[in-house]
């Protein structure tokens, strides 16, 4: 009996192993995601959500995400996720949060007069989870009126929980208004990071 037992514990271990290498192995992949040949816009990877005169969208800046994107809108995305990592890092000490999934929220407004919008109101679902962000820093210099005149813009760094997994589908809601298009655009970021990979690899 003992040494079933053994036997056992000895394949649930190689299990866990091997388990382990393989998403091991899967995130290695994805994070040696190269820079530099994508060729994605960035409202192709754009979240939209239309609450009354106010539209919002949000752009994920996971590098794996971004790195899909045009050698421009990939260079303006990353200094902006670099320029602002001392406020991250702030944030992760406050936290104790071992990292940060980080979105760029904009907001416009498409309709005459004046709209009002709470920045704290955008939610994202993610495996069932309701995350609001642990922090937001302003991006533009109105951005804590929380008000836009007829076609203004106004966008702030959001900072949640790493447990915000890009690589599955999200739902992004404000006020009432929610949007699963992230699935949909997933599917396109994967294509375009495989088609990466095929451009990057070396020619014979």
């Amino acid at each position: 009996m003992r040494r079933s037992l053994l036997v056992s514990t000895i394949a649930l271990t190689l299990a866990a192993c091997a388990l382990g290498a393989q998403q091991a192995g899967a995130s290695a992949d994805t994070s040696s995601l190269p820079a530099g040949f994508g060729t994605l816009r960035q409202d192709d990877i754009a979240v939209r959500v239309q609450f009354n005169a106010l539209q919002v969208r949000a752009l994920p800046l996971d590098e794996t995400v971004i790195r899909t994107l045009s050698p421009d809108s990939y260079r303006a995305l990353h200094e902006l996720r670099e320029s602002k990592r001392a406020l991250v890092d702030s944030v992760l000490k406050r936290t104790g949060m071992p990292g940060a999934s980080l979105w760029y929220v904009q907001f416009f407004n498409s309709e005459q007069g004046e709209a009002r919008f709470s920045p704290l109101e955008v939610v994202i679902n993610s495996a069932g989870r309701d995350f609001r962000a642990l922090d937001v820093f302003a991006l533009t210099p109105g951005f804590g009126e929380q008000r836009l005149v007829q076609r203004e813009v106004q966008a702030g760094l959001y900072v949640f929980d790493p447990s915000v997994d890009v690589n599955q589908p999200l739902v992004i809601t404000f006020e009432t208004r929610r949007s699963d298009a992230w699935g949909a655009l997933l599917k396109r970021v994967d294509r375009e990071r495989s088609l990466i990979r095929s451009r990057a690899a070396p020619k014979p």
